[in-house]
């Protein structure tokens, strides 16, 4: 059985969950109706919605449940360009996923943004001078500010109250992308003061095809989706048996999120030193202080290698790690977070991400350890630094 190293990219459904899920499917009921047994749907559906709010340090009546993080994030962003017209300035960090990358360049194309993009630093962290001389530029016509709570790839730890102040002080709203960064770290909506932020279910233990989006009271939105008006921001009907399941989710990660994230942060580091001390080239990629890093993220480049080799090799030996980078058209790029970071092209194509979570044990850690050195000998040796297997990407 493979060791799975990947919940980045998605997360084990936890037994819970599994049970809430399972017995939530077979009800009857729109919980837009008003008859019985569409309130008992509605019921079943606000309780898992104030659990997500809970989670989160907001209220229900904030959480406007989605089909996802991708839809999430589309929703924020979009939504909150369409509604602050005729501005047209969309503020975006470099280093940021491509649910953001590609919702904005699809306004730029198609709905007039203009993006300004933020550089990173070589921890992949936002240079809020940066940001501070851009939304000084942009002025009265910078409509949001987007950016990760924590980066995906490499892990690092996002300085959001910090963004979040200085775009409230032009007036701008933010949207975060907290995706990585939910049942990791402490998320308070309303201290952060954001006007939106996205999550997923899948990352924490819940089902996919669930996510939410955070909207403040005082925030405006475009929907993306009309039709009924069920939800703030979102017409069709809700489905009640994802947002109970995600509502256990989001209580299971949150009710011990001190202790889970020291457990992932002992495993992370002894992954990390571990691999320093076995594998020559080995450089660890995103902030390297433990605190200001994702606990269960560990991201290295491999000199001499190419992140597809390494991964296809791992697979074969029974582990199940992520390169973090795109594939379009069968062709591997090196990842635009690590270019945006200043990583060389060639050593950017040399990625691997380790992600742990709460099932992840010592002892796997010490049997990926045991075979990493070997497996990193054999992708630079052989022509295998020159092949890259096709495989699926997170």
């Amino acid at each position: 059985m493979a060791i799975y190293l990947d919940h980045a990219a998605t997360s084990p459904m936890r037994p819970e969950v599994v049970a809430a899920y399972t017995a939530a499917l077979p009800l009857v009921g729109n919980p837009s109706s008003i008859h019985g047994q569409g309130q008992a749907a509605q019921e079943l559906l606000e309780q898992g919605r104030d659990r997500v709010a809970a989670s989160l340090g907001a209220d229900g009546v904030e959480v406007v449940l989605t089909a996802g993080g991708t839809e999430s994030v589309n929703l924020g962003i979009k939504g909150l360009f369409w509604a602050r017209a005729p501005r047209r300035r969309i503020l975006v960090p470099l280093a940021e996923h491509h649910a953001t990358i590609d919702s904005v360049e699809w306004l730029a194309a198609r709905e007039g943004a203009v993006l300004d993009w933020i550089e990173v630093d070589e921890l992949g962290r936002i240079r809020l001078d940066a940001l501070e001389a851009a939304l000084a530029v942009g002025g009265d016509d910078v409509a949001l500010v987007t950016a990760l709570w924590a980066n995906n790839e490499v892990g690092t730890i996002q300085p959001v109250a910090e963004i979040v102040a200085a775009a409230a002080r032009y007036g701008v709203p933010v949207h975060l992308d907290a995706i990585a960064a939910y049942g990791q770290l402490p998320i308070d909506f309303h201290a952060v003061g954001a006007a939106a932020l996205s999550v997923s279910a899948h990352k924490i233990g819940g089902p996919v095809g669930v996510g939410a989006l955070l909207l403040a009271r005082s925030a405006s939105i475009e929907p993306l989706v009309h039709g009924g008006n069920q939800q703030r921001a979102r017409s069709g009907t809700q489905d009640a048996a994802g947002a109970s399941a995600f509502g256990v989710a989001a209580e299971l990660a949150t009710a011990c999120l001190v202790e889970h994230a020291a457990h992932l942060a002992e495993l992370r580091d002894r992954l990390v030193d571990g691999i320093r001390a076995s594998v020559d080239g080995a450089v660890l990629r995103g902030d390297p202080d433990p605190a200001g890093r994702l606990p269960g993220n560990a991201h290295f480049t491999f000199a001499g290698c190419e992140g597809d080799s390494l991964l296809f090799l791992l697979d074969v030996a029974g582990f199940s790690v992520s390169t973090g980078s795109a594939c379009q058209a069968g062709v591997p790029e090196a990842s635009h977070v690590l270019l945006a970071m200043g990583v060389s092209e060639a050593d950017a194509r040399g990625a691997l991400r380790f992600t742990l979570g709460p099932e992840t044990t010592a002892a796997e850690v010490d049997a990926l350890l045991a075979v990493l050195p070997g497996v990193v000998e054999q992708a630079r040796g052989a022509g295998l630094a020159g092949r890259s297997p096709t495989l699926g990407r997170q």
